[in-house]
C-alpha cells in the first residue's frame, strides 16, 4: 500500500460520511423515512441497494477460499444461503411482500395472524429470530472485516490483535453513517458501492485472466477443478484438517441439504434480514417484482471477481496460514498502486453496504415491534429515532463482541446459514403456502428450532451439519403443528383480508373460496402459480447462467462461458413475454 492508495481509501470514507450527514434531516422526518426512505425510491436504486448488500467483503472472502478448496463444485455450497434468490423475488415473491404494506418483517406477522395474543405470539418470535440472526450476521462481518483491513494497515501486532483492532476502527466508522441517514444513507451510498465495485471487479477480472494461461493452469489446477460435478465424499479431505471446513468430508450429503435448506429459504420470502425492508420500500407490487429482477444481474460482476482472486491465488500465492487471508494477500501483490486502492474501496463499499443495511433492519426490529410498543412516547418521531440510534448502537456492540469470539468465518456462517436458519424455514414457508398455519404454530415451530440452533455450538462434540440440520427442521416442524392443531385457527377475517390483498397461491383452498375473488380475477397472468413456476424456473436459469459465464471466462474456459451466456440469454429474452408482459399494473 502506497500514498495513493490509502487516499483514494480516505477520499471514499470522506464521501459515504457526507451523505450521511446530507440525509441526516430527511431521514428524521419521522420513523417511516428512517426506516423506508418514504417509501419514494425508485425500483432500480433499491436492488442496487439488496445487490450490493449481499456483495460483501466477508462473503467474498468466503467463496474464493471455498474455490481455492473445492473448485467450480464449491457453487454447490451456496444453495445454503438461497443464492438464486433473485428468481423467487421476480417470480412471485417481491410482488407479495410489498402488497402487505407495513413497515418490518416481524410487522407482518399481524397482517397474517392477526392482532390477537396469538398474532402478537408470531411477531415477538419473528423479531426475536430476526434480530438473534442479524446480529449474529454482524460478528460474521466482524470476522471477515478484520481479516482483510489487518493485511493493509501495519499495527505491529500479532495477526489476530491486529484483526480485532481493525474491526473495531472500521466499525466504528461504519457505524456512524448508518445512524446519520437510515435507509437513505444505506440505499445512496450503495449506488456509489455499485459502480465502485464493478469497476474494482472488472480490474481484477482482467488481472486474472491477463496473469493465468490455460497451460499454468492445467500445471496446478487439479483434475475436475473446472467441473461442477462432485463425488459423495471428497478424496483430498485431510487437507481440510484443523480449517472451518474440515466438516466437508461427505461432500454429496452436504449438497443435498444445501439445496434443500436453499429451496426451503427461499420458499419462505425473504427472512430475518434487509431483503423484506426493500421490497416493502417500494412504490407498488410492480416494482417490487422489477427489484427482484435486477438484484442479482448486480451480482453477476462479484463472481468474476472472485474467480480472478482464486485463480491468482492458486497459481501465485504459497502456503499461507489462515486460508480465509487469502484474497486481501493476494490484492496486495498482484495489483498496481492506485487500482490497489480503488479494489479496497470497492471492498470496504461492498462492506459498509452489507453492514449498513443489516444494522438498519436489525434496529427497525428493536424499534418497531419492542421499544414502540411497550414506550409510552411511542408516537413521538423523536423519541423514535434516539430509540433507532440507541438500538443500531445496541446492535453492533453485541455483533462485535461474536466475531471477536469465533474462530473463522466458515464456522459462523456455516452455523448461521444451516443450523441457525432450519430454525426458522419450516414456519417461514407455511406461512405463505398453508393458511391452517396460525400464530402460536409459527411461535411455537420457530422458538423450538432457536432452542435447537443455539443449543449446536454448546454440545460436547461436534456433529455433522446432515444430523444437525435435519435434527432441527424437525423440531420445529413439530412446534408447528402442535401449536397450529392445539389451538384454534386464526380469525376468518384476517386470513381474507391477507389473501385478498397478497393473494398467495398454495393450499389456501378454503379462504380462495370464500375471499369474493372472481375466476378470472384469482387467474389473471400476473397472479397464475403455474406462470409464475415457469418464470421461477426460467429466472433461476438465467441467474445461474449469468454468475457461471464470467466465471469460466475469467479461467480461460470459453466454451462453457459461451454456453452458460447462452442458457441466460434465452431464458431472459423468454421471460420478456412470460413474466415482463405480465407484471401487475403501477398502482
Amino acid at each position: 500500500m502506497n500514498t495513493l492508495d490509502y487516499a483514494i481509501i480516505a477520499l471514499y470514507f470522506v464521501v459515504v460520511l457526507g451523505v450521511g450527514f446530507w440525509y441526516q434531516r430527511r431521514a428524521a422526518r419521522d420513523i417511516e423515512s428512517y426506516f423506508l426512505g418514504g417509501k419514494s425510491l425508485n425500483w432500480l436504486v433499491l436492488s442496487m441497494a439488496g445487490a450490493m448488500s449481499n456483495y460483501d467483503i466477508t462473503g467474498t472472502m468466503w467463496i474464493v477460499t471455498l474455490l481455492t478448496f473445492f473448485g467450480m463444485k464449491s457453487m454447490w455450497n451456496h444453495w445454503m444461503w438461497g443464492f438464486l434468490m433473485g428468481a423467487f423475488f421476480m417470480a412471485f415473491m417481491g410482488k407479495w411482500v410489498r402488497r402487505s404494506g407495513v413497515m418490518t418483517g416481524a410487522e407482518w406477522m399481524v397482517t397474517r395472524f392477526g392482532s390477537r395474543r396469538d398474532g402478537r405470539a408470531a411477531r415477538t418470535a419473528y423479531s426475536l429470530m430476526a434480530v438473534v440472526t442479524l446480529t449474529a450476521f454482524i460478528g460474521y462481518a466482524f470476522q471477515g472485516i478484520g481479516k482483510f483491513t489487518a493485511v493493509y494497515i501495519p499495527t505491529g501486532l500479532p495477526p489476530e490483535t491486529a484483526a480485532t483492532v481493525c474491526a473495531v476502527g472500521v466499525f466504528a466508522l461504519t457505524t456512524m453513517y448508518v445512524l446519520l441517514g437510515g435507509l437513505y444513507s444505506v440505499v445512496i451510498t450503495n449506488v456509489i458501492q455499485t459502480a465502485i465495485l464493478t469497476a474494482a471487479s472488472m480490474v481484477i477480472a482482467a488481472v486474472a485472466y491477463r496473469a493465468v494461461t490455460p497451460e499454468l493452469l492445467a500445471e496446478k489446477l487439479p483434475q475436475g477443478w473446472a467441473s461442477l460435478g462432485f463425488a459423495w465424499r471428497l478424496e483430498d479431505s485431510a487437507a481440510l484438517a484443523g480449517t472451518g471446513y474440515a466438516g466437508y468430508e461427505l461432500f454429496g450429503a452436504l449438497v443435498i441439504l444445501w439445496v434443500i435448506k436453499g429451496l426451503l429459504l427461499n420458499l419462505g420470502g425473504p427472512g430475518q434480514m434487509y431483503d423484506f425492508q426493500l421490497f416493502l420500500a417500494t412504490r407498488d407490487a410492480r416494482e417490487a417484482a422489477k427489484v427482484g429482477a435486477a438484484w442479482s444481474g448486480f451480482l453477476v460482476v462479484r463472481w468474476a471477481m472472485a474467480m480472478g482472486i482464486a485463480m491468482l491465488a492458486v497459481v501465485g500465492v504459497g502456503n499461507v496460514g489462515d486460508p480465509e487471508r487469502v484474497m486481501p494477500i493476494v490484492l496486495q501483490q498482484y495489483l498496481p498502486a492506485g487500482f490497489r486502492g480503488l479494489v479496497i474501496a470497492g471492498l470496504l463499499a461492498a462492506f459498509m453496504s452489507t453492514f449498513g443495511a443489516t444494522v438498519n433492519s436489525a434496529a427497525s426490529y428493536l424499534v418497531r415491534d419492542w421499544w414502540q410498543p411497550l414506550s409510552r412516547s411511542s408516537g413521538e418521531s423523536r423519541s423514535l429515532i434516539w430509540a433507532s440510534y440507541a438500538s443500531t448502537l445496541s446492535v453492533v456492540v453485541i455483533g462485535a463482541l461474536i466475531g471477536w469470539s469465533v474462530p473463522s468465518i466458515g464456522r459462523i456462517f456455516s452455523w448461521i446459514m444451516m443450523e441457525l436458519g432450519a430454525a426458522f424455514v419450516i414456519p417461514n414457508v407455511l406461512r405463505w403456502f398453508w393458511w391452517r398455519l396460525n400464530g402460536w404454530g409459527y411461535a411455537a415451530g420457530t422458538l423450538a428450532g432457536l432452542l435447537g440452533a443455539v443449543a449446536v455450538p454448546f454440545l460436547p462434540s461436534e456433529l455433522p451439519l446432515y444430523v444437525t440440520f435435519p435434527a432441527i427442521c424437525g423440531m420445529s416442524l413439530v412446534g408447528c403443528l402442535a401449536g397450529t392443531w392445539l389451538s384454534r385457527p386464526t380469525d376468518r377475517e384476517v386470513l381474507l383480508t391477507f389473501y385478498r390483498t397478497v393473494r398467495p397461491f398454495g393450499a389456501w383452498g378454503p379462504i380462495r373460496e370464500q375471499s369474493g375473488l372472481t375466476l378470472l380475477q384469482r387467474n389473471a397472468p400476473s397472479e397464475s402459480p403455474a406462470l409464475a413456476l415457469v418464470n421461477l424456473a426460467l429466472g433461476g436459469a438465467a441467474v445461474l447462467g449469468a454468475y457461471l459465464s464470467p466465471m469460466y471466462l475469467v479461467g480461460h474456459w470459453h466454451a462453457q462461458s459461451l454456453g452458460w451466456f447462452a442458457v441466460t440469454a434465452v431464458s431472459a429474452a423468454v421471460l420478456y413475454f412470460t413474466w415482463y408482459r405480465t407484471l401487475p399494473e403501477p398502482d
